[in-house]
């Protein structure tokens, strides 16, 4: 059969060039306030220059939008060939700041410590591909209504201005103004009447015309300033190393191995759900391409004064709620990314965009996310299997933990805030142990037939 007469999957499905930027930028629009708040969080916490800062926020876009193109395109053993957008986990973020918080360490000892997880998750990514047998329907599907619940907090701060206490612990005075509620309620009413209403191509950008008019709307009530444009420069090469030979310190890197061995568990659930949603089962070869380029996303971020890198659910979402399901969508996102760490004064216009502008639009996808592990979890017969009631109910019920109670695990050691500090480890690891004691370990058959039936609620 001719090529041509050959039907094309939507994933490997090529959109004109025009239409395919527009759906990349507005996949890097829906991430991006996500991607730079780590490298700000952390550049508060070790006190980084502002030139450093910048520095660390350029790399950051870069290197996501090369971890980016990995996954979506593939290179060799690496990348999924699937619509991945690639972002700083947040789970480096306290180990980041232990490490670099040490005199001795600093930078370079993040870094080190970031290249040597990314080596040793290149190398380990085949054996957690053997694991897909611990996801079944009720495990992936809890996973993922934790995720979108777990999230939903990020939105809603993002709506009301960002974060309620400032910096030193006092009450942020502007947060949940009226101004602020006004646009974000405002954005997501636009969202939903454009999704409703309109069709083909400018359904699909339901969520970039929103934040769009949003970020008019914020522009003509003062709350944008674009003082510092002109005397931002044009170009800035990343230099790889730009903070010196990197150090590897043992205790540095294990603590950040423990990282990427979470990253793994996270994107595992991640990918097995992106498989459901765009209808292309995740198989184990599959997978293994995708983690790898997780460990192939940490050694470059390491090389280019970065972090350690994982899909983003909020674009997971954005692929459900759109339908537009071509890798090469997020293809075009990686490039822009990429764009946006060379050219500082683009990507300044873009971080202009207030938190209240992007709040609406974080909670559509978040709330889509949810949805999907709510979908997933209907496929289950409860009345027959009464084992998966417990497993679902528990699990959740362990997962939101660390979104209602800041306190429950106060009193253990440090290093465990890995995983207590997550509501998605905490829920993978209790809806894996509850399944094996209720249902045991299915077959590969099993596991692979599972997530092709899964497949078909992406279309349902």
């Amino acid at each position: 059969m001719d090529l041509s007469e050959r039907e094309i999957h939507e994933v490997d499905r090529r959109l004109p060039a025009g239409r395919t930027a527009l759906l990349g930028f507005q996949h890097v629009l829906v991430m991006y306030s996500a991607c730079i708040v780590v490298p700000l969080i952390l550049g508060a916490a070790l006190r980084l220059p502002r030139e450093q800062l910048i520095v660390i926020i350029n790399a950051d876009l870069f290197a996501a939008g090369l971890a980016s193109l990995v996954q979506s395109l593939g290179i060799w053993g690496f990348g999924m060939r699937m619509p991945v957008m690639m972002g700083v986990t947040f789970t480096a973020v306290t180990p980041m700041i232990v490490i670099g918080s040490n005199p001795a360490l600093g930078l370079p000892g993040v870094y080190g410590a970031i290249i040597a997880s990314g080596i040793f998750g290149i190398l380990f990514a085949p054996l957690m591909s053997r694991f897909l047998r611990l996801f079944p329907a009720v495990v992936t599907g809890s996973v993922l209504l934790v995720i979108g619940i777990s999230l939903m907090k990020v939105g809603i701060d993002w709506s009301a201005g960002g974060q309620p206490l400032l910096p030193d612990g006092s009450a942020n005075p502007r947060y949940g103004s009226v101004l602020y509620l006004s646009i974000s309620l405002g954005v997501l009413a636009l969202i939903l009447l454009v999704s409703r209403f309109a069709k083909g191509f400018l359904a699909n950008i339901a969520v970039l015309a929103g934040v769009m008019c949003g970020f008019c709307a914020a522009w003509v009530s003062g709350e944008i300033h674009l003082d510092d444009l002109a005397s931002t420069p044009w170009v800035a090469l990343i230099h790889p190393l730009a903070f010196g030979m990197p150090v590897f310190d043992p205790v540095a890197i294990v603590s950040m191995c423990l990282v990427m061995l979470v990253t793994l568990v996270e994107s595992t659930g991640m990918f097995l759900a992106l498989g459901t949603i765009v209808g292309r089962p995740t198989t184990p070869e599959r997978l293994v391409r995708g983690l790898r380029a997780d460990g192939l996303g940490a050694l470059l971020g390491g090389i280019f004064n970065a972090f350690p890198y994982t899909s983003f659910s909020q674009n997971i979402g954005l692929v459900t709620l759109t339908g537009v399901k071509s890798r090469f969508v997020c293809a075009a996102g990686g490039v822009i990314l990429v764009l946006l760490g060379l050219f500082p004064k683009l990507a300044y216009v873009v971080a202009a965009t207030p938190p209240f502008v992007l709040g609406a639009a974080a909670l559509v996808m978040f709330g889509m996310v949810a949805m999907m592990g709510v979908r997933i979890l209907a496929t289950i017969d409860f009345e027959r299997q009464r084992g998966n009631v417990l497993v679902a109910a528990v699990s959740v019920g362990v997962g939101m933990i660390p979104l209602l109670s800041h306190r429950f695990f106060a009193q253990l050691p440090d290093w465990t805030r890995v995983a207590t500090d997550s509501g998605i480890i905490l829920t993978t690891i209790t809806a894996i142990a509850l399944n094996l004691l209720f249902n045991g370990l299915a077959t590969r058959h099993q596991a692979e037939a599972s997530a092709a039936h899964n497949a078909t609620m992406a279309d349902a």
